[in-house]
């Protein structure tokens, strides 16, 4: 009976030296997440170049675990099991950044926080508080919407403006203060600024009497970004031109250390 060749099973290992089976199978939960989170076999197919068998055959695999579910329309959506990955990968993202997070506050004297966008929400999930006695204080695991934060405005830049229009019309636009934006058209000719400036502001608009200045983090695994926030009478335009160059250094060296090992080739994000 002739035997199968390793290089033609899923088991097969990658080019990489990995196991060729799980690379396609997170290669496709990430497809999924960046199609909304719900797909059809058809579509991961064209997406991915994969064959419809050997796509089916990983999916029902990943049915079986947990991490994908099957709809009643036939199509494949991310399943409630992924749910606790994340939330226990975004508590050591936090983990992580804190070192970084702490420099910001030994260097500027103000807090610093760290947030990921999460569906159409942003999430708190790290901060080092200033050393102030009058400092701001953000609870991690926070959420608020993106429209009146500096860390909002940062992850969003980066977004087309279609589709931030259409977050915009999912979460409304509530005024948190008198300066909040609340807008679509003003958010995005915000956000062109964002580009613009390379940094975001917060100004009075999630509270007022605080000023926020927030970069988000390149590369990132998922999107994150980091910020610095104060009373107003601190974070002032003067501290500003100080505090950004800064911040975007700290924010490239925290995506290096996320992207990359911690010197001792096992792949662990630098702590």
């Amino acid at each position: 009976m002739p035997t199968s060749s390793a290089s033609t099973t899923d088991s097969a290992r990658s080019a990489t030296g990995g196991v060729q089976s799980l690379e396609r199978a997170f290669d496709l939960l990430e497809r999924m997440a960046d199609a909304g989170g719900e797909v059809g076999l058809s579509e991961l197919s064209a997406s991915s170049g994969l064959p419809l068998p050997t796509i089916h055959r990983l999916m029902r695999t990943l049915v079986a675990c947990g991490y994908v579910r099957q709809q009643p329309n036939r199509r494949y959506a991310l399943g409630p099991r992924l749910i606790r990955l994340g939330e226990s990968a975004s508590r050591l993202l936090g983990t992580w950044a804190r070192p970084h997070l702490a420099r910001l506050v030994e260097e500027t004297g103000e807090t610093a926080n760290m947030a990921l966008l999460d569906g159409d929400e942003i999430v708190y999930v790290a901060q080092v508080p200033s050393k102030h006695s009058m400092r701001m204080f953000t609870e991690v695991g926070r959420r608020v919407l993106p429209h009146s934060t500096g860390v909002g405005k940062a992850l969003l830049a980066d977004f087309p403006a279609d589709e931030v229009r259409a977050l915009l019309g999912r979460t409304g636009m509530p005024a948190a203060t008198e300066k909040t934006i609340t807008t679509p058209d003003g958010f995005i000719a915000a956000l062109e600024e964002v580009r613009r400036q390379g940094y975001a502001i917060d100004d009075n608009e999630q509270e007022i009497g605080v000023r926020c200045l927030a970069v988000s983090v390149p590369n990132s695994p998922t999107a994150a970004a980091i910020s610095i926030s104060g009373p107003a009478g601190r974070v002032t335009e003067a501290a500003t031109d100080r505090m950004v160059p800064l911040l975007q250094q700290v924010a490239a060296e925290l995506s290096e250390a996320l992207l990359t090992s911690n010197g001792n080739g096992n792949g662990n994000p630098a702590a």
